[in-house]
């Protein structure tokens, strides 16, 4: 009877020392685990649904993403805001003018040609990729632009800026004008000047003949694209008067407005192209033109915009990174409504 109760009672202290242990754990679990995560999948289990999902992004994949995104916004947004804020509001003179930081300018009517406002516009300076917009006015004037070209090997012999066009695929005329204008590559600028005249040096003659026949006198012209050459300048002045004559042109017109275009490689692959001129999603009455960068030239800016009764063209050469949208945006502006 008495070894009886001794089982009994060891079996009790058993009991409860396993309680206690059971207890401890469980607490020790809930100490570590925050209160908001709920129970731990085992890892099998994650990546049986993953398997599941054929490729898909699992819920916890997209909520990841979205949060990077959204990370991504804002920082976006804060970088702009502070730019921004970094850039001093517009000076005006006592005549209503905007000052402009820019080393020439000038506002002419897209219309008749008259100055409105000009600052060192004959300095004779490198006029980087605005000099496209004469290029793609020779492209233009020519015709035919549902013209197959061939892509040469030469034509891809060119940086930085590229749309990686490769030899051998061919294009219509027309997408290749497009993407000029929209998204500036030296390749294809390169392509279109070999297709119109033969080669290189034959367009750059062709450039200068219709540059003089336009009255821009003070430019000369080596290459398509704007890429530092010595020898190679043109002004605002110069620019301005080719620029009319591209505005003047419903081929041109229709393209440089785009604020982005779908281009199709050769092989069926696509890629979304924006339009480098910014002032085209700040100002809804800008309509195009074209932008231009080389360490040489500066920040360059050729502007187009238009409201009932008035078209005016601004261009801006020799700018900053900081400086050029507000200058631009601002001669715009007051040649608009002046």
């Amino acid at each position: 009877m008495m070894w009886r109760q001794r089982i009994f009672l060891l079996c009790a202290l058993l009991s409860v020392f396993a309680l206690s242990a059971w207890s401890q754990d469980a607490a020790d679990s809930e100490a570590v685990r925050p209160s908001s995560v709920g129970p731990v999948r085992k890892a099998k289990a994650v990546k049986a649904k993953e398997a599941t999902d054929d490729g898909a992004e699992s819920s916890t994949a997209k909520a990841k993403t979205s949060k990077s995104a959204h990370a991504r916004s804002r920082r976006a947004r804060a970088k702009s805001k502070e730019t921004e804020e970094s850039t001093p509001p517009t000076e005006y003179t006592p005549e209503g003018i905007p000052k402009t930081s820019a080393a020439s300018v000038i506002v002419v009517d897209a219309n008749t040609g008259k100055i409105l406002y000009e600052k060192n516009a004959d300095e004779v300076r490198a006029a980087a990729s605005t000099q496209k917009v004469l290029t793609a006015l020779l492209v233009a004037e020519r015709g035919v632009l549902d013209q197959p070209v061939t892509v040469q090997p030469v034509d891809t012999m060119c940086d930085p800026v590229k749309l990686n066009i490769k030899a051998g695929d061919t294009y219509q005329r027309i997408d290749l004008l497009r993407a000029l204008l929209v998204k500036s590559p030296n390749d294809v600028a390169r392509c279109l000047a070999r297709d119109h005249s033969g080669s290189l040096e034959a367009f750059a003659q062709a450039m200068n003949r219709r540059a003089q026949e336009l009255g821009a006198v003070h430019s000369h012209f080596i290459n398509p694209n704007g890429l530092p050459v010595p020898g190679q300048y043109s002004s605002a002045r110069d620019l301005s008067v080719i620029a009319r004559a591209a505005y003047a042109n419903p081929t041109i017109r229709s393209i440089v407005c785009l604020p982005q275009l779908e281009f199709r490689y050769a092989n069926g692959r696509t890629r979304e192209l924006e339009n480098t001129n910014k002032l085209l999603r700040r100002l809804p009455y800008c309509n195009g033109m074209k932008t231009g960068y080389t360490d040489a030239a500066g920040k360059c800016l050729i502007a187009s915009g238009s409201r009932v009764g008035r078209d005016v063209i601004v261009v801006v050469l020799g700018d900053t990174s900081s400086h050029v949208w507000r200058d631009a945006s601002a001669l715009l502006s007051w040649g608009l409504w002046m």
